[in-house]
């Protein structure tokens, strides 16, 4: 098997960093090099203080297909039983994605399959080029979808729809996800990096300590009542009204101009 030299990129701009999967040749399929690299780079990312969001994309025609079934294939000819992957890298992936206190977006510029697709749901802002393709294929080799796609299909596009998807594992289009609500927005293929660009860097610009609390905040209203997650409001309101941020975001209103965030707490 074909050893990547970077199967990660990183670009640092002002205030956020742009990821890309870096295999196109396997239509950015994940092997343990790429999920080793890819935690360090979100790592990384996370422990600066100057990264006030991410963008997630893929080199070539895909965004990601998911598992490199290569790796799932012993010398021996034996088929690896799927199950210590997805907890060892798949899994961590999806919970850090979601528990960045900073936004994430993705940029699915075209094939996003099986686990591929799912940890593109796992960020909050899902742009996507009109050409992209989404597909649970998991069906198709015997599998179910992994990689938070059981739990994240029924919240996007309810019950009916998510099991459409993960049983007859036909691909959406893009625009038809848009439609669905499985994504933020389909766009002209040409347009799709410059609009998640400026999206990221209005994140840059802005307070991020609000944003890592609203991620927070609406990941638990998926399983709190009421009672509970007016509590956790309050608390977060508190916690988000205590920065200079808001303090200064006040004071702006108040003179009749634009806030500047830093970010910090």
């Amino acid at each position: 098997m074909r050893v990547d030299e970077n199967p990660i990129l990183v670009e640092k701009r002002d205030g956020y960093r742009i990821i890309t999967l870096n295999r196109p040749r396997r239509l950015n399929a994940f092997t343990i090099p790429m999920h080793q690299a890819l935690a360090a780079a979100v790592a990384d990312a996370e422990s600066d203080q100057t990264c006030r969001a991410l963008l997630l994309t893929g080199s070539g025609r895909a965004f990601c297909s998911g598992q490199d079934l290569n790796e799932r294939v012993l010398p021996s000819g034996e088929v690896v039983v799927p199950g210590e992957g997805l907890k060892k890298y798949f899994n961590p992936l999806v919970l850090k994605l979601r528990a960045l206190p900073f936004p994430v977006v993705c940029a699915v510029n075209g094939i996003a399959a099986g686990a591929g697709l799912n940890v593109a749901l796992a960020c909050d802002i899902v742009l996507a080029a009109r050409s992209a393709t989404f597909t649970q294929v998991f069906a198709k080799i015997g599998l179910i979808p992994d990689a938070g796609g059981t739990w994240l299909l029924p919240r996007l596009v309810g019950q009916a729809k998510a099991r459409g998807l993960a049983l007859l594992a036909e691909p959406l289009s893009a625009d038809q996800a848009e439609q669905w609500g499985l994504i933020w927005k389909a766009l002209p293929d040409a347009m799709l990096m410059a609009e998640a660009e400026k999206i990221c860097a209005e994140f840059a610009q802005g307070p991020t300590v609000a944003y890592g609390l609203i991620k927070r905040a609406l990941d638990a209203a998926e399983d709190n009542d009421l009672a509970t997650q007016l509590d956790l409001e309050a608390q977060s309101q508190r916690e988000a009204g205590s920065t200079e941020d808001y303090k200064g975001a006040v004071r702006a209103f108040l003179a009749k101009q634009k806030p500047a965030f830093t970010g910090k707490r």
